[in-house]
């Protein structure tokens, strides 16, 4: 099952304990996946839980079952189509935007979005990216979808695709505080965990990559340390430097791949890494300086 499943079977768990709750989520789904054809409220999804899940609204807020018509749920009774109807003002509904009465409540508001998520949302697997959408039929129920996510400090964007817009997060900590707000909390954690995991990879990741990087840089200045020290054992004579230097150069020489700190205790008397570094740069500045003086 994908995460996107996942998130989906918790959230078909979730029914608002108040009736306005249960009305807003039902909302969605009228919204989203219901049609009114000669006379019946039609409910079509290829989403078996999906249905099942408006089924057990269709009783918990209407004391009213539905017809099952090859897949599909469907009321007939023209009185629980009205009423139906007349709960979710299905005639207020414009562009797949619900009526704003049924969202006043910040608790009918996570209802809704809910509702929405389980018949038009999708997430991604968060181990290979972060990406959440819904995928609106028109623009007003995208931006009324933007309006109601922005009430609990989610900022959604939007984009074209396929003559249909695309409402959607990218963010980690986005699609977390949605999930913790639609009531899917065992998806919210394992999207925590993964992100936690993530990060602890990249930093070790980063780590090893810092730490390649300044073995490189110690090895690039080593051998540039013993090119020099070379040059001038060949062209300028390493008795020509004074005790301390040529004793550097000397050491260098000797212990090719040794470090700083390393150099530093094989000199009598020792001298820490900041003295040793000192000395290199000093041999190094007086090669160069020979070179300059004697065209290379």
């Amino acid at each position: 099952m994908s995460f996107s499943a996942e998130v989906k079977a918790e959230l078909d768990k979730q029914i608002g304990a108040s009736r306005h709750c249960q009305i807003a989520e039902m909302a969605a789904y009228v919204a989203n996946i219901a049609q009114i054809s000669d006379g019946k409220l039609l409910f079509h999804s290829e989403n078996d839980r999906l249905l099942k899940k408006v089924f057990t609204l269709m009783q918990k807020t209407y004391s009213i079952n539905s017809d099952d018509e090859g897949g599909d749920l469907t009321v007939s009774d023209p009185a629980q189509v009205a009423y139906v109807t007349e709960s979710v003002r299905y005639s207020e509904m414009q562009g797949g935007a619900v009526s704003p009465l049924l969202l006043k409540n910040s608790c009918c508001r996570r209802a809704y979005l809910r509702g929405c998520f389980v018949s038009i949302g999708s997430m991604s697997d968060p181990e290979k990216h972060y990406h959440l959408e819904f995928y609106c039929s028109e623009m007003p129920q995208a931006e009324q979808l933007q309006a109601v996510l922005q009430e609990f400090g989610i900022k959604a964007r939007t984009t074209v695709r396929k003559g249909h817009t695309i409402v959607y997060l990218k963010e980690s900590e986005s699609i977390a505080d949605f999930l913790s707000v639609v009531g899917a909390v065992q998806a919210m954690m394992e999207l925590e965990n993964l992100r936690i995991e993530k990060e602890l990879r990249g930093d070790a990741n980063r780590r090893v990559n810092c730490d390649t990087a300044n073995i490189q840089k110690t090895l690039n200045a080593a051998e540039r340390q013993l090119e020099d020290i070379r040059y001038l054992q060949e062209r300028y004579g390493l008795q020509r430097l004074s005790d301390p230097l040529r004793q550097m150069a000397e050491v260098r020489l000797e212990y090719p791949e040794a470090t700083l700190a390393e150099l530093g205790e094989m000199l009598d008397p020792k001298v820490g890494k900041s003295g040793v570094n000192h000395r290199l740069r000093k041999l190094s500045e007086i090669a160069e300086e020979h070179r300059n003086r004697c065209g290379g």
